[in-house]
């Protein structure tokens, strides 16, 4: 039986009583699941990498111990078929079993309060709709939607904003808006849009992989009082997120360093920002070697120095020789730091 509709609390639009009561659904026959927090909290999200087996099928293994790797060093949360997860490259039963071989690790580690955000971002409203109840059914607590971009020429602004919010509508979790210019054909949803989809209840965040600190002051000046949460794209500009009150970042970078990018949040948020800011520095420089490599360069860099990740699926591949090694060495002052605090974390 359909969930009976009710109204939001930040707007006219309707969401499902399930969604506004904060429960997840179990499957189509709309039976409440236990509880998932709705609003984030501040801290490094993690958009996980995808593992594959030497025959190319899903690594479930690695998948589980990679996020309970991620899990012991105090991240936020974790994101599944993000940028870095390779999302394009599964089908849609591997988009499912990653996220609940995420969500079990979490769980088995005792991390059930730790959110498992999944991307579902897909050229139609439909099925986008249909990815959100996959990813709910999974054990996703949240889904983080890419903006349709494959028809962008004939999309008008108007027409974006409705694909949000009839996915937001539909969704039994809430949303985060994906803003990230690269893929999606260089569009690039602007401050007005984010903060006129902000006002719909199931839309409670942005991620803002477009760098633009400007934008991103402006959602959060926009958006004070309320749960709506604005996270930066990158680990290479989260004193300039926390800065204007931003709420951390979401990145791909703290796949290998989870420690290092956590800790600048806490000096910042300490009031240590001299120190915050010197560490920005460190980070910043790792980052842009995930920046200019991409995933494959994130998977390498987990092969070369935790002795996992493994091939992406073609037709990405890692580097070899030289070329490498040169990228290798762009993240071993990262690395170094993160060794050093893992080990002062363990004798602790």
């Amino acid at each position: 039986m359909p969930l009976p509709s009710v109204t939001g609390e930040r707007s006219g639009h309707t969401m499902t009583a399930a969604t506004s009561a904060g429960l997840q659904t179990n499957g189509g026959n709309g039976v409440a699941a236990a509880p998932r927090q709705r609003v984030l909290t501040a801290g490094v999200y993690v958009p996980t990498v995808a593992f594959f087996t030497p025959d190319d099928a899903i690594d479930v293994e690695t998948t589980t111990s990679h996020a309970k790797r991620l899990a012991a060093a105090a991240v936020a949360g974790l994101v599944t078929h993000g940028s870095n997860g390779e999302a394009v490259h599964l089908d849609r039963a591997e988009r499912q079993l990653v996220t609940r071989l995420t969500r079990s690790a979490l769980d088995a580690a005792d991390k059930t309060h730790l959110p498992v955000i999944v991307g579902c971002g897909a050229q139609s409203t439909r099925e986008t709709i249909r990815l959100c109840r996959d990813a709910a059914e999974s054990g996703g607590s949240h889904a983080l939607i890419l903006p349709p971009s494959y028809y962008g020429g004939l999309l008008t602004t108007d027409l974006i904003l409705e694909h949000f919010r009839a996915v937001a509508d539909a969704s039994s979790i809430p949303l985060l808006i994906y803003n990230f210019p690269a893929p999606c054909g260089g569009l690039d949803l602007g401050s007005d849009a984010i903060l006129a989809l902000a006002e719909h209840p199931n839309i409670v965040g942005v991620k803002l992989t477009c760098g633009n600190t400007g934008k991103l002051a402006r959602i959060v000046a926009g958006t004070q009082g309320t749960s709506f949460r604005t996270f930066g794209g990158s680990a290479d500009f989260t004193v300039q997120t926390l800065s204007v009150g931003g709420h951390g970042v979401i990145a791909g970078l703290a796949n290998i360093a989870p420690r290092a990018c956590s800790e600048v949040l806490r000096l910042w948020k300490t009031g240590k920002t001299d120190k915050a800011v010197r560490l920005q520095g460190i980070v910043a420089r790792g980052d842009w070697a995930a920046i200019k490599g991409g995933f494959v360069s994130v998977k390498a860099a987990l092969q070369t120095y935790h002795g996992y990740g493994g091939q992406p699926r073609k037709p990405c591949a890692l580097l070899e020789g030289e070329a490498l090694e040169a990228q290798m060495g762009e993240f071993a002052e990262l690395v170094e730091l993160e060794a050093t605090m893992s080990a002062a974390a363990a004798a602790s």
